[in-house]
Protein backbone atom coordinates (compact mmCIF):
# COMPACT_ATOMS: atom_id res chain seq x y z
CA UNK A 1 0.00 0.00 0.00
CA UNK A 2 1.28 3.55 -0.63
CA UNK A 3 2.61 5.55 2.30
CA UNK A 4 1.72 9.24 2.39
CA UNK A 5 4.41 11.19 4.19
CA UNK A 6 3.31 14.34 5.98
CA UNK A 7 5.94 17.09 6.18
CA UNK A 8 6.36 19.67 8.95
CA UNK A 9 9.38 21.81 8.15
CA UNK A 10 11.55 23.40 10.79
CA UNK A 11 11.13 27.11 11.47
CA UNK A 12 14.60 27.28 12.98
CA UNK A 13 17.16 25.86 10.50
CA UNK A 14 20.55 25.01 11.93
CA UNK A 15 23.77 26.61 10.70
CA UNK A 16 25.67 24.39 8.28
CA UNK A 17 28.88 22.87 9.67
CA UNK A 18 32.20 24.02 8.24
CA UNK A 19 33.42 22.12 5.19
CA UNK A 20 36.48 20.01 5.88
CA UNK A 21 35.72 19.70 9.60
CA UNK A 22 32.76 17.34 9.63
CA UNK A 23 34.22 14.42 11.54
CA UNK A 24 31.75 11.57 12.01
CA UNK A 25 28.40 11.87 13.80
CA UNK A 26 29.03 15.36 15.19
CA UNK A 27 26.31 17.25 13.31
CA UNK A 28 22.67 16.46 12.53
CA UNK A 29 20.42 17.82 9.82
CA UNK A 30 17.22 19.80 10.29
CA UNK A 31 14.68 16.96 10.11
CA UNK A 32 13.76 13.42 11.15
CA UNK A 33 11.53 10.82 9.53
CA UNK A 34 9.17 8.97 11.90
CA UNK A 35 6.59 6.15 11.63
CA UNK A 36 4.97 3.84 14.21
CA UNK A 37 3.95 0.18 14.25
CA UNK A 38 1.06 -0.75 16.55
CA UNK A 39 1.07 -4.51 16.03
CA UNK A 40 -1.11 -4.29 12.93
CA UNK A 41 1.03 -2.23 10.57
CA UNK A 42 2.99 0.96 9.99
CA UNK A 43 1.30 4.35 10.13
CA UNK A 44 1.98 8.02 10.83
CA UNK A 45 4.78 8.41 8.27
CA UNK A 46 6.04 11.97 8.62
CA UNK A 47 8.96 14.38 8.44
CA UNK A 48 9.36 16.61 11.51
CA UNK A 49 11.99 19.03 12.84
CA UNK A 50 14.95 17.25 14.45
CA UNK A 51 14.53 16.90 18.19
CA UNK A 52 14.17 14.51 21.15
CA UNK A 53 11.87 11.49 20.94
CA UNK A 54 9.58 10.80 23.93
CA UNK A 55 10.03 7.27 25.28
CA UNK A 56 8.45 5.51 28.24
CA UNK A 57 11.01 4.41 30.85
CA UNK A 58 9.66 0.83 30.55
CA UNK A 59 10.02 0.69 26.75
CA UNK A 60 11.37 -2.56 25.33
CA UNK A 61 14.31 -0.81 23.69
CA UNK A 62 15.51 0.37 27.10
CA UNK A 63 14.68 -2.73 29.13
CA UNK A 64 15.51 -5.58 26.74
CA UNK A 65 17.61 -4.04 23.99
CA UNK A 66 15.11 -4.38 21.15
CA UNK A 67 16.90 -1.78 19.05
CA UNK A 68 18.59 -1.92 15.65
CA UNK A 69 19.74 0.35 12.85
CA UNK A 70 21.20 0.63 9.38
CA UNK A 71 24.05 2.86 8.25
CA UNK A 72 24.14 4.17 4.69
CA UNK A 73 24.97 7.26 2.69
CA UNK A 74 23.63 9.86 0.30
CA UNK A 75 26.10 11.63 -1.94
CA UNK A 76 25.83 14.76 -4.04
CA UNK A 77 24.73 14.14 -7.64
CA UNK A 78 24.42 16.47 -10.59
CA UNK A 79 20.63 16.63 -10.22
CA UNK A 80 20.29 16.11 -6.47
CA UNK A 81 21.26 13.56 -3.79
CA UNK A 82 21.97 9.93 -4.69
CA UNK A 83 21.46 6.98 -2.33
CA UNK A 84 24.05 4.19 -2.37
CA UNK A 85 22.46 0.73 -2.74
CA UNK A 86 19.37 1.49 -0.61
CA UNK A 87 17.54 -1.70 -1.60
CA UNK A 88 20.33 -3.83 -0.17
CA UNK A 89 20.17 -1.86 3.07
CA UNK A 90 16.40 -2.42 3.15
CA UNK A 91 16.92 -6.18 2.83
CA UNK A 92 19.59 -6.20 5.54
CA UNK A 93 17.41 -4.18 7.91
CA UNK A 94 14.57 -6.65 7.51
CA UNK A 95 16.92 -9.59 8.09
CA UNK A 96 17.97 -7.89 11.35
CA UNK A 97 14.33 -7.27 12.25
CA UNK A 98 13.42 -10.92 11.81
CA UNK A 99 16.29 -12.06 14.06
CA UNK A 100 15.33 -9.53 16.77
CA UNK A 101 11.58 -10.33 16.69
CA UNK A 102 10.74 -6.91 15.28
CA UNK A 103 8.38 -6.04 12.41
CA UNK A 104 9.81 -5.72 8.93
CA UNK A 105 9.77 -2.33 7.23
CA UNK A 106 8.27 -2.60 3.74
CA UNK A 107 10.83 -1.63 1.12
CA UNK A 108 8.43 1.03 -0.18
CA UNK A 109 8.32 2.67 3.26
CA UNK A 110 12.09 2.30 3.80
CA UNK A 111 12.96 3.89 0.44
CA UNK A 112 10.22 6.51 0.82
CA UNK A 113 11.62 7.54 4.20
CA UNK A 114 15.15 7.90 2.83
CA UNK A 115 13.99 9.84 -0.21
CA UNK A 116 11.76 12.15 1.80
CA UNK A 117 14.44 13.01 4.37
CA UNK A 118 17.22 13.40 1.80
CA UNK A 119 14.93 15.64 -0.26
CA UNK A 120 14.08 17.90 2.68
CA UNK A 121 17.69 18.09 3.84
CA UNK A 122 19.37 18.04 0.42
CA UNK A 123 21.33 21.17 1.32
CA UNK A 124 23.04 19.14 4.05
CA UNK A 125 24.66 16.74 1.55
CA UNK A 126 28.37 17.71 1.53
CA UNK A 127 29.97 18.44 -1.82
CA UNK A 128 33.61 17.88 -0.85
CA UNK A 129 35.30 14.63 -2.01
CA UNK A 130 34.96 11.74 0.39
CA UNK A 131 32.14 13.35 2.40
CA UNK A 132 28.50 12.26 2.42
CA UNK A 133 25.20 12.60 4.24
CA UNK A 134 25.17 9.58 6.53
CA UNK A 135 21.66 8.18 6.97
CA UNK A 136 20.77 6.14 10.05
CA UNK A 137 17.44 4.25 9.72
CA UNK A 138 16.62 3.01 13.22
CA UNK A 139 13.94 0.87 14.85
CA UNK A 140 13.25 0.69 18.57
CA UNK A 141 10.65 -1.11 20.70
CA UNK A 142 8.41 1.43 22.43
CA UNK A 143 5.79 -0.57 24.32
CA UNK A 144 5.92 -0.08 28.10
CA UNK A 145 5.91 -3.66 29.40
CA UNK A 146 8.27 -5.52 31.74
CA UNK A 147 7.36 -9.08 30.81
CA UNK A 148 10.05 -10.79 28.73
CA UNK A 149 8.55 -10.94 25.25
CA UNK A 150 8.79 -8.95 22.02
CA UNK A 151 7.24 -5.51 22.14
CA UNK A 152 3.91 -4.89 20.43
CA UNK A 153 4.78 -1.30 19.48
CA UNK A 154 7.74 0.12 17.56
CA UNK A 155 9.12 3.37 16.23
CA UNK A 156 10.97 3.52 12.91
CA UNK A 157 12.92 6.71 12.38
CA UNK A 158 15.67 8.05 10.15
CA UNK A 159 18.19 10.72 11.08
CA UNK A 160 20.87 12.29 8.89
CA UNK A 161 24.39 13.50 9.65
CA UNK A 162 26.89 15.12 7.27
CA UNK A 163 30.16 13.24 7.69
CA UNK A 164 33.73 13.04 6.46
CA UNK A 165 35.97 9.98 6.63
CA UNK A 166 35.42 8.00 9.85
CA UNK A 167 39.16 7.99 10.60
CA UNK A 168 39.79 11.65 9.82
CA UNK A 169 40.47 13.76 6.71
CA UNK A 170 43.93 12.24 6.07
CA UNK A 171 43.73 8.74 7.56
CA UNK A 172 46.91 6.73 7.93
CA UNK A 173 46.86 2.92 7.80
CA UNK A 174 45.05 1.61 10.85
CA UNK A 175 46.60 -0.12 13.83
CA UNK A 176 44.32 -2.93 15.05
CA UNK A 177 44.49 -4.81 18.33
CA UNK A 178 43.67 -8.51 17.87
CA UNK A 179 41.30 -9.28 20.73
CA UNK A 180 41.88 -12.65 22.44
CA UNK A 181 39.78 -12.23 25.59
CA UNK A 182 36.42 -10.70 24.72
CA UNK A 183 34.12 -11.86 21.92
CA UNK A 184 31.94 -9.50 19.88
CA UNK A 185 29.34 -12.15 18.99
CA UNK A 186 28.91 -15.90 19.38
CA UNK A 187 27.72 -18.31 16.74
CA UNK A 188 24.00 -18.80 17.05
CA UNK A 189 23.65 -15.30 18.50
CA UNK A 190 22.75 -11.95 16.94
CA UNK A 191 26.12 -11.01 15.43
CA UNK A 192 24.72 -10.97 11.88
CA UNK A 193 22.02 -8.45 12.89
CA UNK A 194 22.81 -4.75 13.06
CA UNK A 195 21.67 -4.61 16.66
CA UNK A 196 22.81 -1.96 19.09
CA UNK A 197 23.72 -4.76 21.52
CA UNK A 198 26.50 -5.95 19.19
CA UNK A 199 28.21 -2.58 19.43
CA UNK A 200 28.03 -2.22 23.20
CA UNK A 201 29.46 -5.75 23.49
CA UNK A 202 32.64 -4.51 21.83
CA UNK A 203 33.10 -1.20 23.62
CA UNK A 204 35.17 -2.37 26.59
CA UNK A 205 37.78 -4.05 24.38
CA UNK A 206 37.73 -1.13 21.94
CA UNK A 207 38.35 1.43 24.69
CA UNK A 208 41.19 -0.67 26.07
CA UNK A 209 42.74 -0.90 22.60
CA UNK A 210 42.40 2.83 21.97
CA UNK A 211 44.08 3.58 25.30
CA UNK A 212 47.09 1.68 23.94
CA UNK A 213 47.15 3.68 20.72
CA UNK A 214 45.18 1.36 18.44
CA UNK A 215 42.36 2.53 16.17
CA UNK A 216 40.07 -0.46 16.56
CA UNK A 217 39.79 -4.10 17.58
CA UNK A 218 40.10 -7.03 15.19
CA UNK A 219 37.57 -9.55 16.45
CA UNK A 220 38.12 -13.30 16.44
CA UNK A 221 35.52 -16.03 16.75
CA UNK A 222 34.60 -17.58 20.09
CA UNK A 223 37.58 -19.96 19.87
CA UNK A 224 39.89 -16.94 19.46
CA UNK A 225 41.40 -18.52 16.36
CA UNK A 226 39.48 -17.40 13.27
CA UNK A 227 39.18 -13.77 12.15
CA UNK A 228 35.68 -12.29 11.92
CA UNK A 229 35.57 -8.48 11.53
CA UNK A 230 36.94 -5.23 12.89
CA UNK A 231 35.04 -2.71 15.02
CA UNK A 232 33.23 -0.92 12.17
CA UNK A 233 34.51 -2.86 9.18
CA UNK A 234 34.63 -6.15 7.35
CA UNK A 235 38.24 -7.14 6.68
CA UNK A 236 40.21 -8.33 3.64
CA UNK A 237 43.73 -9.71 3.25
CA UNK A 238 45.79 -10.03 0.06
CA UNK A 239 47.87 -13.19 0.20
CA UNK A 240 50.12 -13.23 -2.86
CA UNK A 241 47.63 -12.35 -5.61
CA UNK A 242 44.51 -13.68 -3.86
CA UNK A 243 42.19 -11.50 -1.77
CA UNK A 244 40.74 -13.41 1.19
CA UNK A 245 37.86 -12.33 3.43
CA UNK A 246 36.07 -14.25 6.21
CA UNK A 247 33.04 -16.21 5.11
CA UNK A 248 29.73 -14.77 6.31
CA UNK A 249 27.94 -16.54 9.11
CA UNK A 250 25.51 -15.78 11.93
CA UNK A 251 28.19 -14.02 14.03
CA UNK A 252 29.38 -11.69 11.26
CA UNK A 253 27.69 -8.68 9.64
CA UNK A 254 27.10 -8.79 5.87
CA UNK A 255 28.47 -5.40 4.85
CA UNK A 256 27.05 -3.61 1.83
CA UNK A 257 30.48 -2.13 1.08
CA UNK A 258 31.92 -5.64 1.49
CA UNK A 259 29.54 -6.92 -1.17
CA UNK A 260 30.41 -3.98 -3.44
CA UNK A 261 34.14 -4.62 -3.06
CA UNK A 262 33.72 -8.32 -3.85
CA UNK A 263 31.73 -7.41 -6.96
CA UNK A 264 34.45 -5.03 -8.16
CA UNK A 265 37.27 -7.49 -7.49
CA UNK A 266 35.53 -10.23 -9.44
CA UNK A 267 34.85 -7.86 -12.32
CA UNK A 268 38.59 -7.05 -12.34
CA UNK A 269 39.41 -10.80 -12.47
CA UNK A 270 41.14 -10.66 -9.09
CA UNK A 271 41.05 -14.05 -7.40
CA UNK A 272 38.82 -13.87 -4.32
CA UNK A 273 38.23 -16.40 -1.57
CA UNK A 274 35.48 -16.17 1.03
CA UNK A 275 36.65 -18.63 3.65
CA UNK A 276 37.78 -19.11 7.21
CA UNK A 277 41.10 -17.38 7.85
CA UNK A 278 42.92 -17.82 11.15
CA UNK A 279 45.39 -15.55 12.88
CA UNK A 280 48.02 -18.29 12.90
CA UNK A 281 47.69 -18.66 9.13
CA UNK A 282 47.92 -14.90 8.64
CA UNK A 283 51.04 -14.70 10.82
CA UNK A 284 52.66 -17.51 8.84
CA UNK A 285 51.93 -15.74 5.54
CA UNK A 286 53.44 -12.57 6.99
CA UNK A 287 56.61 -14.42 8.01
CA UNK A 288 56.96 -15.85 4.51
CA UNK A 289 56.39 -12.47 2.86
CA UNK A 290 53.11 -13.59 1.29
CA UNK A 291 50.81 -11.18 3.18
CA UNK A 292 50.88 -8.19 0.84
CA UNK A 293 48.18 -5.91 2.26
CA UNK A 294 45.11 -5.73 4.47
CA UNK A 295 42.13 -3.37 4.49
CA UNK A 296 38.71 -2.86 5.99
CA UNK A 297 35.45 -1.90 4.30
CA UNK A 298 32.30 -0.24 5.59
CA UNK A 299 29.84 2.58 5.01
CA UNK A 300 31.78 4.87 7.34
CA UNK A 301 35.27 3.58 6.52
CA UNK A 302 34.77 3.09 2.74
CA UNK A 303 38.10 1.27 2.13
CA UNK A 304 40.64 1.80 4.91
CA UNK A 305 44.16 0.38 4.85
CA UNK A 306 45.34 -1.72 7.80
CA UNK A 307 48.99 -1.08 8.61
CA UNK A 308 49.50 -3.21 11.73
CA UNK A 309 47.93 -6.10 13.61
CA UNK A 310 49.03 -6.52 17.23
CA UNK A 311 48.45 -10.15 18.21
CA UNK A 312 49.56 -10.64 21.76
CA UNK A 313 53.30 -9.91 21.79
CA UNK A 314 53.57 -10.21 18.02
CA UNK A 315 53.24 -7.25 15.66
CA UNK A 316 52.31 -8.00 12.05
CA UNK A 317 53.25 -4.94 10.01
CA UNK A 318 51.83 -4.23 6.57
CA UNK A 319 53.33 -0.88 5.66
CA UNK A 320 52.55 2.81 5.94
CA UNK A 321 50.67 3.23 2.66
CA UNK A 322 47.44 1.92 1.21
CA UNK A 323 48.15 -1.25 -0.82
CA UNK A 324 47.54 -1.34 -4.56
CA UNK A 325 44.28 -3.31 -4.39
CA UNK A 326 42.90 -1.17 -1.54
CA UNK A 327 43.95 2.00 -3.38
CA UNK A 328 42.19 0.94 -6.56
CA UNK A 329 39.02 0.02 -4.66
CA UNK A 330 39.07 3.26 -2.68
CA UNK A 331 39.56 5.43 -5.76
CA UNK A 332 36.86 3.57 -7.66
CA UNK A 333 34.25 4.03 -4.92
CA UNK A 334 35.19 7.65 -4.16
CA UNK A 335 35.06 8.48 -7.88
CA UNK A 336 31.69 6.73 -8.13
CA UNK A 337 30.32 8.71 -5.18
CA UNK A 338 31.66 11.90 -6.73
CA UNK A 339 30.05 11.12 -10.12
CA UNK A 340 33.51 11.01 -11.70
CA UNK A 341 32.90 7.59 -13.21
CA UNK A 342 29.77 6.00 -14.70
CA UNK A 343 27.49 3.98 -12.44
CA UNK A 344 27.37 0.86 -14.62
CA UNK A 345 25.80 -1.27 -11.88
CA UNK A 346 22.94 1.03 -10.87
CA UNK A 347 24.23 1.34 -7.30
CA UNK A 348 23.38 5.04 -7.01
CA UNK A 349 19.64 5.70 -6.75
CA UNK A 350 18.33 9.26 -7.29
CA UNK A 351 16.34 10.76 -4.46
CA UNK A 352 14.20 12.59 -6.99
CA UNK A 353 12.36 10.29 -9.44
CA UNK A 354 13.62 10.67 -13.02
Amino acid sequence: MPFDIQVTRTTNPKPRPPAGDLGFGRFYSDHLFLAEHDGRGWSGARIVPYGPIPLDPAAGALQYGQAMFEGMKAVAGEHGPLLFRPQMHARRMNASARRLCMPEVPEELFLGALRALAHEDASWVPAEPGASLYLRPTMIATEAYLGVRPSKKYLFYVLASPVGNYFGPRPTPLRLWVETEHVRAARGGIGAAKAGANYVAGMAAAERAKAQGFHQVLWLDQTHREIEEAGTMNVFFRIDDTVVTPLLGDSLLAGVTRDSVLTLLREWKVKVEERAVGMAELAEHSTRGRLKEAFGTGTAATVSAIGELQWGQRSIRLGDERGEVAERLYRTLVDLFGSRRPDARGWLVPVEPS
